[in-house]
């Protein structure tokens, strides 16, 4: 993916003086010049540019090669070429979201309806199911909540199924489950009075839709689709200046008009005309649409033969012409594009349709990517481009013109398995509601900046450091991997459609680093070297789509886990084919909600973390889950009758009046309202910390959320020692830990980074939690949006920062601050270059909220840095890495060799686990310092290094030679004596073969008594052979000659 630069054709480098310069050429008016001239004397008036790019504009510009040019067309040519480009560019213009903000609803029951009343304020109103009517203002907060009435059905029986504004006369249209459809006028003196009930329908209308004629806004078309699968549009006459007719002038105007449907379709009232067919037959129709430019009504329906009807309106009075498409397919909603003429489709087949109006037969264009049955569609009409949102939660943005996905939103909606989702789109200031069932969440677009440096062409969702070939890898929602040189920044090598359309969640490296595996939102891990080749596919998702939010690679097993409540697990002893299905996970089902990260610390310790804020502790070897812990103070679970138990207690003691014994209450969430939304764990670490510390209290495992928390955690006592708000009003934050355990890096959904110093802090326990942060070293914003991913890595000498975000960048940061660069810029950086001097370290110290320190940072492990505080950090305990190779002098022949974790873009996020330390020498085993394994025979001993020996006392021989060797001391040193001479070889040979000496006496005795046999060939066939026992009777076996030399 290259970057974003200054295009190179000159109409597009030309500015205003330039332009006056060239109009200057072609006076006097009416003048044309060829093309020679043109070049000539444009390249030498203008200044800028070259006479082969002036003439590449001339013929550009001269299609019917008439050899002359004059302004005019010059003109026609430059407006033409840059409305293009500028249409273009704002097609390829992506939202960049915020975080979804939810909605203080006053519904109670599922929403049927959001509408926007365009008034002077603008207003909107969201509908539900029991009738309740919300009005919001232009910035969406709540101003009043108000119950709809109708007389006909008691208020505990109301059932609103649809609402429709209808702006040109100020009213909006409900429908109710009674066979009625009610219009309530805004302009009343009695707030939201129904000013018309139509009644007598034969079907309850659940579908309604209304348009009007800009230019003649008494013409206008109300569009409505029911149970029975009919599809009727009432047609208005003189609208502004009456719906319908009233039946005498005795009612009172403030009172309520009944309207009897079957006068209507009777032609009673000369105001209004109907129209209807039934092509959807018995179907439900889910959607109306009147298309004005066409003339005709649009409806949708999950019947699978005739589930796109086009209704022509014709002349009036007619019945409507009535066109069917070839659908396979139930379609749930649809939207259409009146300047590019398509209809969009949410089919129930995972696929969105694009239908030209006049073209039945197939549909022009299909949008493949979504892995569950699409709910919704709506057109974005300014930038070509459209929404989908889909039944598992997953927002899709597509580009119209090239049919491809450019962004994909998903993990940030609400955790509900069945529910009844609308999508509203208020184009203008670029927001998009969402309901689901009866709550409301909003999205807003930020305001997009000018052109901006990116790394890929669709957010990125994971980074990784490839140690052995010293680049860095990262993946986008494109299913694109890059490839990138860690010494310049430069783009290397470029692998797209990975998983097809499916978008790569997580990566992760084997021990070998020659393997990368991938996961993708099809339900696949796959595993693939460096050469583009896939080994292997893993079904993760047992042929289903999955959203994977880390994959570990431990010696053994690879877990994969994200969205269900066990872990899956593959064993690489049993890749012999190339799909693979997953094992069994032994442990079983622990948590109560999905798994979303995890984190190994060797030999055999495992955490995962869970949607609902818990952790459980595990023996990987076993598979058992051996505690859990949670904020609110239940720990250790180990079986089923266990957990029972637990559960009786807590009843227990609620009754009582008795709260469940805590560690320590948990920090109010910050910017969330309820505990629900604020407890899902997103991220894992282990500390490298000594088992002295561990001992004490002190932590060795630290995660975060999405309330903005980090809490620390003690696995072994299963206690909560501190936590701390990391990022205010930032909802979801993920984070890393370096390898050595000093550094502790946070983000946020907004760019933001922080760096935290971990070298005192939790190195014991406190009396209750510890709510003091720990220092922080800087704070930085090196992207502009949703930081999706955190990698630390060591490279060369010094200790770095690779991040991800949803601004398409992937950018490298010194730790503990400096940023170096984003990759794929056009200015490359030379880390191991000259001209790179390495950051100063800057003084430890607290640092506002959003300040960042004047000089430039450098990792703790540095040329020249020796203080006493960072060297606490170098006598640290031995990483996760040095026990794993540790163990591997065991193990050369598995090809499973060591653990990594990897972590994805989701917002809940994924957990990740660096095995990189600072350097080599900080990983030495140090004096006065226990470095001690965690666990296993020797676990109590100490390791340290030797005691330095001062001086030595040399024994009296060696001081006073002469004393105890005498002349041989006094002469020179003696020529040791010659070695003796050997016997001649002949000599040798016979003596070592001689027969009296090899064999028997009786043997010798019975085989010259025979005469058959020379000594020669006794000596010969005397000598065993391979395989005889000694046991066995010998009996010779050739007859070859044995001669001396």
């Amino acid at each position: 993916m290259e970057t974003h630069g200054e295009t190179g054709l000159l109409e597009c480098r030309l500015c205003m003086e330039d332009l006056v310069k060239m109009q200057n050429l072609f006076l006097p008016a009416g003048s044309s010049l060829g093309r020679e001239e043109f070049m000539e004397r444009a390249c030498v008036a203008v200044g800028r540019g070259t006479r082969e790019e002036y003439g590449q504009l001339f013929d550009s510009v001269d299609v019917s090669r008439e050899d002359r040019l004059d302004w005019t067309r010059l003109t026609t040519f430059l407006l033409l070429k840059l409305c293009e480009q500028d249409e273009q560019a704002r097609a390829a213009t992506v939202p960049r979201w915020r975080a979804p903000r939810p909605l203080p609803s006053p519904h109670r029951e599922p929403v049927q309806g959001v509408a926007l009343l365009r008034s002077s304020p603008s207003r909107f109103v969201s509908l539900s199911k029991d009738g309740v009517l919300g009005v919001w203002s232009d910035e969406l907060g709540l101003l009043k909540s108000l119950r709809l009435t109708n007389e006909s059905v008691k208020p505990k029986d109301l059932w609103a199924t649809a609402m429709v504004v209808l702006p040109n006369v100020h009213k909006v249209a409900v429908a109710f489950t009674s066979k009625e459809i009610c219009f309530y006028d805004l302009l009343s003196k009695q707030e939201f009075s129904c000013q018309y009930k139509l009644q007598g329908l034969r079907h309850t209308p659940i579908a309604l839709d209304y348009w009007y004629n800009p230019q003649d806004p008494d013409q206008a078309v109300l569009s409505l689709g029911d149970v029975g699968g009919k599809v009727t549009v009432v047609c208005f006459r003189t609208a502004q200046i009456a719906l319908f007719e009233r039946p005498s002038v005795s009612v009172e105007q403030e009172a309520t008009v009944v309207i009897q449907w079957a006068e209507l379709a009777e032609g009673q009232h000369r105001c209004c005309y109907t129209s209807a067919h039934i092509a959807h037959g018995h179907s439900w129709v889910r959607k109306v649409r009147f298309l004005g430019p066409l003339e005709a009504v649009v409806s949708c329906s999950w019947s699978g033969q005739g589930s796109l009807v086009l209704a022509w309106r014709e002349t009036e009075g007619s019945p409507l012409r009535v066109t069917q498409f070839n659908t396979h397919t139930g379609i749930s909603d649809l939207d259409y594009h009146p300047t590019l003429n398509l209809i969009a489709t949410a089919g129930l087949n995972q696929h969105v349709y694009l239908w030209n109006p006049y073209v039945t037969s197939k549909p022009v264009g299909i949008l493949r990517g979504h892995m569950s049955s699409v709910l919704a569609v709506r057109f974005i009409l300014g930038k070509r481009q459209l929404l989908s949102f889909s039944k598992d939660k997953v927002l899709r943005l597509w580009d119209v013109s090239s049919q491809l996905c450019v962004q994909r939103v998903a993990g940030i909606f609400p955790k509900t398995q069945e529910c009844q989702t609308l999508l509203f789109l208020h184009e203008e200031h670029s927001r998009l509601l969402l309901s689901f069932n009866s709550q409301l969440l909003l999205l807003e677009a930020k305001t997009e900046p000018g052109q901006r440096l990116t790394s890929h062409e669709s957010p990125v969702t994971c980074v990784l450091y490839n140690s052995l070939f010293r680049q860095a890898i990262s993946s986008d929602t494109c299913s694109t991997i890059t490839c990138w040189l860690m010494d310049t920044g430069q783009k290397v090598k470029q692998f797209t459609r990975c998983h097809g359309d499916a978008e790569i969640s997580t990566m992760a490296l084997d021990g070998t680093q020659t393997r990368l595996f991938t996961a993708g939102t099809d339900g696949l891990v796959k595993i693939w070297d460096f050469n583009g080749h896939c080994h292997h596919r893993l079904n993760a998702g047992r042929d289903q789509a999955a959203e994977i939010s880390q994959v570990l690679v431990l010696k053994r097993t690879v877990l994969v886990l994200g969205w269900e409540r066990i872990i899956t697990v593959f064993r690489p002893g049993r890749f012999s084919k190339f799909f693979v299905q997953p094992s069994e996970w032994t442990g079983g089902v622990q948590h109560r909600d999905d798994v979303l990260c995890a984190a190994f610390r060797p030999p055999q310790t495992l955490v995962t973390g869970s949607y609902d804020g818990e952790i459980i502790v595990w023996n990987n070897s076993t598979e058992n889950a051996l505690r859990k812990l949670r904020a609110d103070g239940q720990q250790s679970v180990r079986s089923k009758s266990d957990w029972a138990l637990l559960k009786v207690d807590q009843s227990a003691a609620a009754d009582h009046g008795q709260s469940p014994a805590t560690s320590g209450s948990s920090l109010p969430p910050a910017g969330q309202d309820g505990p629900e939304e604020c407890q899902a764990i997103t991220r894992l670490f282990f500390l490298e910390r000594q088992k002295g510390v561990i001992t004490a209290g002190g932590a060795d495992l630290v995660s975060c959320g999405m309330s903005g928390l980090v809490r620390f955690w003690n696995t072994a006592h299963c206690i909560l020692v501190a936590e701390f708000v990391a990022h205010k009003r930032s909802g979801s934050i993920i984070l890393t830990v370096d390898g050595s355990g000093r550094y502790l890096v946070t983000a946020d959904v907004h760019g933001g980074m922080k760096v935290w110093d971990l070298q005192d802090y939790c190195l014991q326990s406190s009396d209750g939690v510890l709510r003091r942060a720990p220092t922080l070293l800087s704070s930085l914003r090196p992207h502009t949006d949703c930081v999706t991913h955190l990698e630390t890595c060591v490279h060369g000498d010094q200790l770095f920062l690779l991040s991800t975000s949803t601004d398409y960048t992937v950018a490298l940061t010194y730790l503990p601050g400096h940023c170096v660069g984003i990759f794929g810029q056009e200015e490359h950086w030379r880390l191991g270059g000259t001209d790179c001097t390495p950051p100063m370290e800057v003084q430890d110290g607290e640092l506002a909220e959003g300040e960042m320190a004047e000089s430039p940072l450098t990792p703790q492990g540095s040329q020249g840095h020796h203080s006493d505080q960072g060297s606490a950090s170098q006598h640290s305990a031995p990483s996760a890495e040095d026990t794993t190779l540790a163990e591997e002098k065991d193990h050369s022949q598995e090809l499973w060799e060591t653990s990594v974790a990897v972590e994805s873009r989701r917002v809940p996020g994924r957990g990740s686990e660096p095995r990189h330390g600072l350097k080599e020498a900080e990983r030495r085993p140090h004096a006065n310092n226990r470095s001690s394994a965690s666990a296993g025979p020797f676990s109590e001993l100490t390791l340290g290094e030797l005691q330095s020996v001062q001086g030595l006392d040399k024994p009296d021989f060696v001081a006073n030679p002469h004393l105890y060797f005498g002349r041989m001391w006094d002469s020179t040193t003696p020529t040791p004596p010659p070695p003796p001479l050997s016997p001649p070889k002949e000599t040798t040979l016979k003596a070592s073969f001689d027969e009296r000496s090899l064999f028997p006496k009786e043997v010798l005795q019975r085989v010259e008594g025979s005469g058959l046999l020379g000594r020669s060939q006794v000596a010969r066939g005397g000598k065993r052979t391979a395989g005889q026992g000694h046991g066995r009777k010998f009996k010779p076996s050739f007859t070859g000659t044995f001669k001396t030399k």
